[in-house]
């Protein structure tokens, strides 16, 4: 009697050990040569190489989506030591060793003016081996920092030494060479509405490699997410230390400034009231809370409706002062820009047309528009509570993309799946779709989409299922982005055109959608 053929079963239970163990992708590859090597038959064979094809992508997802809860969780961490600390060089150093860790640099560093001296000091680093790097004071305007500085704009160098882009120095290059650092990227520490305005520049948070790299936007979006807490936290500590300095003046001379006394008061007050809603604004990013409570919160304080629209005008929250929710209708999207890029511009929330208006910004990109819907300009400590309010909105945003962009990528592999091969397991296929919350029995909706400007088109689609009424999931397949969508019964026709005028306004390009 013959003897049996090697089966392809244990190499596939093998497979799933290893993605249990997480072992690393070399073991999950060996897998099918040892399948080879046994003798599997080739139909079998075949089987066992789609399936360790299919174990890696799973692999890669698992540690994608690992990295992106550790950068939430350092995140959520560094806006629980703004609530719980009041010390200065504490919550700074926290940023700083949270910015190497976020972004997996060899080291990290914040420098901040020295305002009696001129020039600018190396404040507090993480990662440094050199004395000489630690102790640099750098003329204003000068290198990497002086740039950002100056434009008050993020900027990276993948090789520090070779770029001319900015003044270098024979201190600053030796310190860096010292250091040993090629790659840096750098963020402004700015005073105003939100990131990437124009604000006054205090400081600047850096990042760097000692060898070559390309930092993403992702990556820089996160940095400037540190960069406005370490500029939030630096502006109260010297705000409380005013105060107390105003406070021990006044103790001495009583008598004769009982009336500075009573502003001193009024100021004491406005800051505390300040601290305590900057306090309970991070309390709900700790929560996991979303945008609605924070519109809630802000309203409540504010005493007015508040809306939160993203870039095409759309309501993500409508919140009145008691708390109770109501249907915002959209908002002109030009106007919203025009109002969004006066509040970028001036660093400051803007009173236009009976509304107040802050731009709520990750680095240049526009992410939403906090409007406060009110015919009285804002106090000074009302403005500066709703500008916070928007450094909050655009954390939880970012947090809130970051996690979908994750979602939509696991997603986007059904799509793929669907479009190479629909009829290889309809049952499977249908399966897959409802674990991920996709209905695939429901009627949907298949859109093609094209443009010029390729490499915005992806980012958008995801900013198109982002936050708004259309449910769904992009992916990119042969060298377009497909969208699936539920069926809204306005027809493919009308679907595809209102996808397109979106999309196109997303990326800032013409963009073609078939239906």
């Amino acid at each position: 009697m013959p003897e049996p053929l090697p089966s392809a079963a244990p190499h596939l239970r093998r497979l799933f050990d290893l993605l249990a163990d997480d072992a690393p992708a070399e073991a999950l590859g060996a897998v099918s040569s040892q399948a080879r090597t046994d003798g599997v038959p080739a139909g079998e064979l075949a089987e066992v190489e789609r399936a360790t094809a299919t174990a890696l992508r799973i692999r890669s997802a698992l540690r994608q989506h690992r990295r992106r809860e550790a950068q939430l969780t350092a995140l959520f961490d560094t806006a629980g030591d703004l609530a719980a600390s009041r010390d200065l060089d504490d919550v700074l150093k926290a940023i700083v060793r949270r910015a190497r860790m976020l972004l997996g640099t060899d080291t990290a560093y914040l420098t901040l003016p020295d305002e009696e001296a001129g020039d600018t000091y190396m404040r507090v680093t993480d990662g440094s081996v050199s004395v000489l790097f630690q102790r640099l004071r750098l003329e204003l305007g000068e290198g990497l920092g002086g740039l950002v500085a100056q434009t008050a704009s993020p900027y990276a160098t993948p090789d520090y030494r070779t770029d001319d882009r900015f003044r270098h120095t024979r201190n600053i290059n030796a310190g860096v060479l010292d250091e040993g650092l090629v790659a840096i990227l750098g963020v402004p520490l700015l005073l105003g509405s939100s990131r990437g305005g124009t604000g006054k520049v205090i400081g600047v948070l850096f990042a760097a490699d000692r060898s070559p790299r390309v930092f993403s936007p992702d990556e820089v979006a996160l940095l400037c997410s540190l960069a406005a807490h370490a500029a939030i936290a630096i502006d109260t500590a010297r705000a409380l230390a005013d105060t107390t300095a105003a406070l021990a003046e006044l103790a001495e001379a009583n008598a004769e400034l009982a009336e500075a006394n009573a502003s001193v008061r009024a100021h004491s007050a406005a800051m505390r009231r300040a601290e305590e809603s900057h306090d309970r604004l991070t309390d709900l990013v700790l929560r996991g809370r979303d945008v609605k409570d924070v519109a809630a919160a802000v309203a409540g304080l504010l005493g007015s409706p508040l809306t939160i629209h993203d870039p095409g005008g759309r309501p993500l929250a409508a919140v009145r002062p008691d708390g109770t929710g109501f249907a915002a209708d959209s908002m002109d999207a030009g106007w919203l820009a025009e109002a969004a890029e006066e509040s970028r511009t001036g660093a400051r929330a803007v009173h236009r047309d009976g509304r107040v208006v802050c731009a709520v910004l990750a680095g240049q990109e526009l992410l939403a528009g906090l409007v406060l819907h009110r015919a009285r300009p804002l106090d000074d400590s009302d403005r500066r509570l709703f500008e916070r309010s928007a450094v909050v909105t655009g954390l939880l945003l970012l947090l809130r993309r970051t996690v979908a962009e994750t979602e939509n990528r696991i997603r986007g592999e059904l799509i793929a799946d669907l479009l190479s091969d629909p009829g290889r397991d309809p049952a499977g296929l249908a399966e897959r779709g409802r674990r991920l919350g996709i209905d695939l029995d429901r009627p949907h909706l298949l859109l093609v989409a094209e443009t010029g400007a390729r490499e915005r088109l992806a980012p958008a689609a995801m900013r198109f299922l982002f936050g708004g009424e259309n449910q769904g999931v992009s992916a990119e397949h042969a060298g377009a982005v497909v969208l699936l969508i539920e069926d809204a019964g306005t027809g493919a026709g009308a679907a595809a055109r209102s996808a397109a005028a979106q999309l196109g306004q997303l990326a800032q390009s013409p963009v073609t959608v078939a239906a």
